[in-house]
């Protein structure tokens, strides 16, 4: 498609002169034959362009955001952003509802009472200014087209062309006026991009769309053939993500969150190199600055505060199942994306646009890949509200592990990093 005809579709669908079915037909289209580099970085271009480009200029100091393509039980950004923030990095962090199998950061936020991610731009600017860190869903004014189109994705089955995840996350996070951005590129079972090869090619098209317009761009890809941390399911996941805050947490949560946070903190100028990030971030959690920073946002935000010390203040699933192992054995794998469907099969997601969350919904994984498990020893705990949808959710976390008596070699937590 030429640049005009991209322009004309993106000006049509965000003005409503075009129907759902063209746009879901295009969308289709562009899922099986995919698009030039070219095209790409014209879908892009149109959806920055639909809206307001934010200029952050008159903050100072360097403002950097993080954006993961998604995966189960993935809180990073409640975590990384108040470290970051709390270090000097100004973090203006818009994010997305969840897609498919895989949560959204709004969600999560939205399961603490009284939060809210609706800011007008104003009022976003003032949290900057404030906390040097807003955590927010997009306006009407960011990238108006990408809101439109993402719902569209989300019931059209096109969530997983990485050429449509490259226009929607690039759109996004260059209307944010940002001068750096740090990428976690999922790749396994549980992300939409299964092969490393697939991984690869969408983290190097969101370096080059960064580079085309002059912006510090790095890209992690980061393992997703299994859950990251315990929890999958919105206030589970809130709670785990405190607890990573007060020093705690599952261990490949905190690293990857120290991983991803030492990257900010070397793009926004705190810090010389990674090493030196990483180390800083960590300091950021001893302290418990970057604790009290996640507490200021929740408070200026609307949310509740207390629950960053009382969980019970969190929606509470009424009921809870427990699925054990059927024999003695080692966890060879889990199918992570059947993980995702039964999170969402539970009320953690929706499989319509007009679904409600349920926030108090999820799973908690107790053994993981190379746990040794005997017979009877809990596997993962799923918590409910609706009987019938829990009994479809444990049939498909059943499904998802795959017992055997060999230890799995180890699949590294970061596979690569693109500069």
């Amino acid at each position: 498609m030429s640049r005009d005809e991209i322009l004309a579709f993106v000006e049509g669908y965000t003005r409503e002169q075009l129907p759902d079915y063209q746009a879901s037909a295009l969308l289709m289209a562009i899922y099986f034959q995919g698009l030039t580099r070219r095209e790409t970085a014209d879908l892009t271009e149109a959806m920055l362009r639909s809206g307001e480009v934010l200029d952050l200029s008159g903050l100072p100091g360097r403002k950097v955001d993080k954006h993961s393509t998604g995966g189960v039980g993935d809180k990073t950004s409640l975590v990384i952003a108040p470290i970051a923030a709390s270090a000097g990095v100004i973090v203006p962090m818009i994010s997305g509802r969840g897609l498919g199998h895989s949560g959204g950061t709004l969600d999560k936020l939205e399961s603490i009472p009284g939060f809210r991610v609706n800011l007008s731009l104003q009022e976003f600017r003032k949290m900057l200014e404030t906390v040097n860190c807003g955590l927010i869903g997009q306006t009407k004014e960011i990238a108006p087209a990408d809101k439109r189109i993402y719902a569209l994705r989300d019931v059209t089955a096109t969530v997983e062309s990485k050429f449509l995840i490259t226009a929607s996350i690039m759109s996004k996070k260059l209307a944010e006026g940002i001068d750096g951005l740090v990428l976690d590129v999922k790749t396994g079972s549980g992300a939409f991009m299964k092969r490393l090869e697939d991984s690869r090619e969408l983290a190097g098209l969101m370096v080059e769309i960064g580079k085309r317009v002059q912006k510090k761009v790095v890209a992690l890809i980061t393992d997703m053939d299994q859950p990251l941390g315990n929890a999958a399911g919105n206030s589970l996941e809130v709670i785990e993500s405190v607890e990573t805050l007060k020093g705690g947490g599952p261990r490949d949560l905190r690293e990857l969150c120290l991983e991803l946070a030492g990257w900010m903190l070397v793009l926004g100028g705190k810090s010389s190199n990674l090493a030196e990030g990483r180390k800083k971030a960590a300091q950021e959690i001893a302290s418990g600055r970057a604790l009290e920073t996640f507490r200021k946002i929740v408070e200026l935000q609307g949310g509740d505060p207390q629950v960053l010390d009382d969980y019970r203040r969190l929606p509470t699933g009424k009921k809870q199942c427990v699925i054990a192992a059927e024999a003695d054995g080692i966890v060879e794998s889990i199918e992570c994306e059947l993980l995702g469907i039964a999170c969402c099969r539970l009320g953690a997601g929706r499989e319509r646009v007009e679904d409600r969350i349920d926030p108090a919904v999820g799973l908690i994984v107790h053994r993981k890949v190379g746990d040794r498990v005997s017979r009877g020893e809990p596997l993962v705990t799923l918590h409910y509200n609706d009987d019938a949808k829990m009994e479809a959710a444990r049939a498909m976390v059943t499904a998802a592990y795959r017992m055997g008596g060999r230890s799995p070699a180890r699949r590294p937590l970061v596979f690569e990093t693109l500069e």
